[in-house]
């Protein structure tokens, strides 16, 4: 099953121009037990050429049937999953029935049974090429139908899909049938699901998770609901086109999910660990909750009513939802941080936009298993930057008056990005081909640096943006952007001025600036409007630790921190002063948003990888104080204390090991703060890893915690000991196991790697390059790319690691999946390498 053909682009073609899919009518039986269901589907087509040959796809466990147009078929023709279909009439009805298994991978139709109540919940995940494990279809973007579904299921469950549902007789559902969708974007979510509704503007919502997590869901119902409304009512404003399926919206929220969400229309699923909490987090989570909701939203209208015609503009769903799930969150809802937020998201394009698996934007894409493979930064992070550089470029009213246009001309049916380029000029004026071309098709970030000139009077005489391009890909772009001039005022750094400039070619003067008094802080790309690296002139460098704890403005801020966390990932600003700067001016940052993900950036890469084994401890003490910083200076209970509470945990050496099983005792905890389940977990974990914990401990702490959660948790602990019958266990599980889910064998795989373990774990470096890609070879695609990004030596940061990955990836016949994860890693790797180089030269 795993090797299953993926679809050509020719071959989609060619089927498209051939088929036209009038309806699909599924049938599912969830009664079959707890391997197998029934999937009973009729899909009416019509072929533009009597007598043609087509063949639909489907990944059965038994097939039973399959007659075209009352003609029964050989089951046995089934070949690599795909049914030839010959001797099509003008009108034609397919009628297939099999038996399907569940999947415990979190693609096609998932199982799970939750260990705390042992009732078992199930839903379906068709991205992209997954529809075909649950019913037979023609599996392709632009063959989009309407969906009838019929569900069978235990008596006491409940079923949720695209469209609002019926139970019509004990354990039997039916459902409205759906506009014309793609069919990656049917679900179904099944079960003993606990729900919620409301109503509002005529809409029925509902939000579903497992019984389970009941409590958890219900506690922060309002809030979810809250947001859901806020930005349903901006996007009503901003599109200008009513939702256009249905009167339900439903959130379900379900185990073992891979991604964050999927936007099915009418039926979002997010992945319940990530977005329902059991234990107390910052409003960096809450944030990033409610910028999921808005995403999966804007999805409905841009992706969902208008389609990507192949998977090669996949890049315009997610850049869009990128976007306005950022400024859906900023605009509508409580959080404060979201244009902040946006800044530190565009790190991940930037980030991904310099290693050498780059890509375009808009890349042709012949084969559709390679759609997942550019699922990264670049489709999201810089596709959703460019979009805000557009529309400050082209202006709301212009922007969203393009985007109607669009959906009036292509609703229900697919386009592509030539075609909403076509609707935003007809709209604006321009010729966006020109723009396309250089911002979508070409490759590397540019970098804007401001060179001034001052005279002896403090007075800036000249002005210029140098912008330049890596070697290797060096498109200069035309930029919109905004320059600030900051000065000190008192104890603040405030905005004086700010002016429009348009960036082009490499050097563009700002004359309105001449003749201006110097300021302490002059800032391009003020407010964020470009897509570019940015760097500051020397006497604003020198301002840095003057302008971040006094900067007034937000967004401000985190361009500073974005520069400063740049520059040390380039080699120009060392990690010890990295590190320093945070302790310095991080407490005064009062974004939760922003001093969580510094705190995260600076604890996973620069100390973990861009600081020596020698330098790590220093690092690890400074990380530690700086929690107890954060710690001192909050209100008990808040997230800044619960974040400087982590840090500490984080950072514990083994002469900490006493104060952490203290706090797991409830003793010497700081006032405010429980020490929840979540932070005991994180505790046990630090404690395993320093060999001050071990079996008895972690089998305690699940005895308290025998969630789904806890079994995640126990598996990193056992993993993350510095025992080598642990290791070679938590090895054999990751390779070897194939009963366990995708989650659970990441829980493991998380838990191996651990720096303060190098000699224990040296002998696994040469073994994850010899051993690792035949193992990883037949799993799924998305645990492919989870196991390697976990279990590639990250840590092991010097040049024959490099040697050994190069010599790996020169092989032949690896799967794509691990061969671009592994090589993004070895990006990563040799960066670190080089950021120590610097580092030692300058030392």
């Amino acid at each position: 099953m795993v090797g299953m053909p993926s679809l050509r682009r020719d071959e989609a073609r060619a089927r498209a121009e051939l088929l036209t899919v009038e309806s699909y009518d599924i049938d599912l039986d969830l009664t079959r037990g707890e391997e197998v269901f029934g999937s009973v589907v009729k899909i009416r087509f019509f072929s533009s050429e009597e007598g043609a040959a087509t063949f639909v796809e489907l990944v059965p466990e038994t097939l039973h049937r399959i007659a075209l147009n009352g003609v029964d078929l050989p089951v046995g023709d089934l070949v690599d999953n795909r049914f030839p279909l010959s001797g099509l009439a003008a009108s034609n009805e397919l009628v297939v029935e099999a038996d399907m298994r569940y999947s415990h991978s979190g693609e096609g139709l998932h199982r799970f049974t939750d260990p705390e109540d042992k009732l078992a919940y199930t839903y379906m995940m068709g991205f992209h090429d997954m529809a075909s494990r649950v019913y037979a279809c023609f599996e392709q973007p632009d063959l989009k139908a309407p969906v009838r579904l019929s569900v069978t299921a235990p008596e006491d469950w409940t079923v949720v899909a695209n469209e609002s549902g019926t139970r019509v007789s004990p354990g039997r559902w039916e459902f409205t049938e759906t506009k014309p969708l793609a069919t990656y974007f049917t679900t179904l979510v099944a079960g003993p699901y606990h729900s919620v509704y409301r109503e509002h503007d005529g809409m029925t919502f509902g939000l579903h998770c497992r019984r389970s997590m009941a409590a958890y869901m219900d506690a922060d119902a309002d809030e979810m609901f809250e947001v859901s409304f806020g930005c349903f009512d901006k996007f009503h404003e901003l599109y200008g086109v009513r939702f256009p399926f249905g009167t339900s919206y439903d959130q379900a929220f379900v185990p073992e999910f891979n991604a964050g969400a999927m936007e099915n229309p009418g039926c979002v699923t997010f992945r319940d660990e990530a977005f329902i909490y059991r234990s107390a987090v910052t409003d960096t989570r809450r944030e990033g909750r409610a910028t999921t909701i808005a995403h999966e939203m804007a999805h409905m209208w841009f992706g969902d009513l208008v389609t990507l015609r192949w998977w090669d503009d996949l890049w315009l769903n997610e850049s869009f939802a990128n976007y306005m799930g950022f400024r859906g969150a900023a605009e509508a809802t409580r959080f404060e941080g979201g244009w902040s937020n946006v800044v530190f998201n565009k790190m991940g394009g930037l980030a991904a936009d310099q290693r050498p698996s780059t890509h375009p934007v808009s890349v042709e894409l012949e084969v559709s298993s390679d759609a997942l493979a550019n699922f990264d930064g670049i489709a999201y992070a810089k596709g959703g930057a460019i979009l805000k550089q557009l529309a400050a470029w082209l202006g709301d009213e212009v922007f969203f008056g393009g985007l109607r246009e669009y959906f009036s001309r292509y609703g229900m049916g697919n386009a592509s990005l030539a075609d909403l380029l076509d609707c935003l000029s007809k709209v604006s004026g321009h010729d966006l081909a020109e723009w396309g071309q250089k911002w979508l098709r070409t490759t590397g970030p540019n970098t804007l640096r401001a060179e001034v000139e001052v005279d002896g009077e403090g007075n800036y005489t000249s002005v210029r943006v140098r912008q330049s391009a890596p070697a290797d890909h060096p498109t200069l772009r035309s930029h919109h952007i905004k320059i600030g001039l900051y000065d000190l005022d008192g104890d603040v750094v405030v905005r004086r001025e700010q002016v429009t400039v348009s960036v082009a070619g490499e050097l563009t003067d700002v004359p309105e600036l001449a003749g201006r008094p110097k300021a302490t802080l002059l800032l391009v790309n003020d407010d964020d409007l470009t897509y570019a690296k940015v760097r500051l002139d020397a006497d604003s460098l020198g301002a840095l630790r003057t302008a971040l704890p006094r900067l007034q403005d937000p967004v401000g801020r985190a361009l500073l921190w974005s520069i400063a966390w740049d520059s040390c990932r380039d080699g120009e600003l060392p990690a010890g002063e990295f590190l320093g700067l945070l302790r310095e001016c991080l407490p005064a940052e009062p974004l939760q948003s922003v001093v969580d993900m510094l705190m995260m950036m600076a604890r996973g890469t620069v100390i973990d990888q861009y600081l020596t084994p020698e330098e790590r401890p220093e690092g690890l003490r400074g990380y530690a104080e700086l929690g107890r910083a954060l710690v001192a200076g909050a209100e008990p209970g808040s997230g800044r204390q619960l974040t400087g509470f982590r840090a500490q945990v984080s950072a514990a050496s083994a002469e900490d090991a006493g104060t952490l099983k203290g706090w797991l005792n409830g003793e010497g905890a700081p006032e405010g703060l429980t020490v929840d389940t979540e932070l005991r977990w994180s505790i046990l974990a630090r404690l395993c890893t320093l060999g001050a914990a071990g079996e008895a401990d972690i089998a305690a702490e699940l005895e308290r915690d025998p969630s789904s959660e806890g079994l995640k948790h126990a598996a990193t602990c056992r993993a993350a000991r510095p025992d080598a019958a642990a290791k070679e266990e938590a090895w054999n599980i990751v390779l070897h196991d194939r009963e366990l889910s995708n989650h659970v064998l990441r829980a493991v795989a998380e838990g191996f790697w651990r720096n303060e373990q190098a000699e224990l774990l040296a002998p696994y470096v040469d073994r994850f390059f010899a051993e690792f890609p035949a193992a990883v070879d037949a799993r799924m695609p998305w645990e492919k790319m989870h196991l390697t990004a976990a279990m590639f030596p990250s840590q092991v940061v010097d040049a024959r690691t490099a040697e050994l990955a190069d010599a790996m990836l020169s092989a032949e016949g690896l799967a794509q999946e691990f061969r671009r994860t592994a090589a993004d890693r070895l990006d990563d790797l040799r960066r670190a390498v080089r950021v120590r180089e610097v580092a030692d030269t300058v030392k």
